[in-house]
């Protein structure tokens, strides 16, 4: 049987399922998940394994069980009193779509998986959508709200969220994040990152700090960044709605040019102080890539 982890997006979204989705993802990635610094979701990543005769009874976590009917001991218990805040671009390019699967659908599966985590170790947690160079808050959190609450209203957040339109960067004003909150705080921003000047750049530079610590996921399709396409095709901006029709053979070498110079600007621009960027691929499964932001250690 398939591991959860090697599941392919599309895979994952033939359940129709976000709840159930986010459940086998995380839970997969809860065990066996080594790691003795902090990993960036919330408090500390715990790892988890099944209870074992021998075991003292008063280290399974009795929390998780009832979420997940399963006795798995605890092997830390650091806590954080930071806050996560999910930040999701809703800009039209996110509706780009690669072998049936849009950048969207990809976030929303995303999100909701690291959002589970976020439930069993009841964080606070939060979800705002970026569009037309506004913040909007999507689900708020309060002293009051339960983990069990605000996820599910992230669920509904998300399963509702729909891509359009430009990122406009004359907004004045809206584009900075205002969290009046003393705590450490955690800012989890989805996007595809593509942008006419520097907007998300300069926009991410500006809110990170020492009680802010950022991390990005670049999501791209394989022909957005290979672009091994040959033929005429006409293509679209999803965001401002012009068209153009090109020999995609003969723009190709330029386009894979300028690509790869982007990301490296992007990564290079990036390498700051509480920033760090995960640059993944829609055919990657969803697992792997949080698999592999959760156990890589930060320098």
């Amino acid at each position: 049987m398939q591991k959860t982890t090697g599941l392919l997006a599309s895979s994952l979204i033939k359940l129709k399922n976000l709840q159930l989705t986010a459940k086998l993802v995380s839970e997969e990635l809860m065990l066996g998940i080594h790691s003795s610094k902090r990993s960036g979701i919330g408090i500390e990543f715990e790892q988890y394994r099944h209870y074992e005769p021998g075991d003292d009874p008063k280290r399974i976590d009795w929390k998780l069980f009832a979420r997940t009917d399963k006795h798995l001991v605890r092997e830390s218990s650091t806590e954080s009193d930071r806050q996560v805040r999910f930040v999701l671009d809703l800009s039209g390019s996110m509706n780009y779509a690669e072998h049936s699967v849009s950048r969207l659908q990809y976030a929303q599966i995303l999100l909701a998986s690291l959002a589970y985590l976020c439930y069993i170790q009841n964080d606070q947690m939060s979800l705002y959508g970026l569009t037309g160079g506004r913040v909007e808050t999507i689900s708020g959190t309060g002293s009051a709200s339960s983990a069990r609450q605000a996820f599910q209203k992230i669920l509904v957040g998300l399963e509702k969220a729909t891509a359009a339109g430009p990122w406009i960067t004359a907004a004045a004003g809206s584009r900075q994040l205002e969290f009046q909150s003393k705590k450490r705080e955690q800012l989890i921003f989805v996007s595809d990152l593509l942008q006419v000047g520097d907007e998300w750049l300069s926009w991410i530079r500006s809110l990170a700090g020492p009680n802010r610590e950022i991390v990005v996921f670049q999501i791209l399709g394989d022909q957005e960044r290979e672009f091994d396409l040959k033929g005429f095709y006409r293509f679209k901006d999803l965001e401002s709605g012009r068209e153009m029709e090109l020999d995609a053979e003969a723009v190709g070498t330029q386009f894979r040019t300028s690509m790869q110079a982007y990301l490296a600007g992007v990564k290079a621009a990036l390498q700051i102080p509480h920033v760090r960027l995960v640059q993944a691929r829609m055919s990657e499964p969803v697992g792997m890539v949080l698999k592999a932001f959760l156990t890589r250690r930060k320098g």
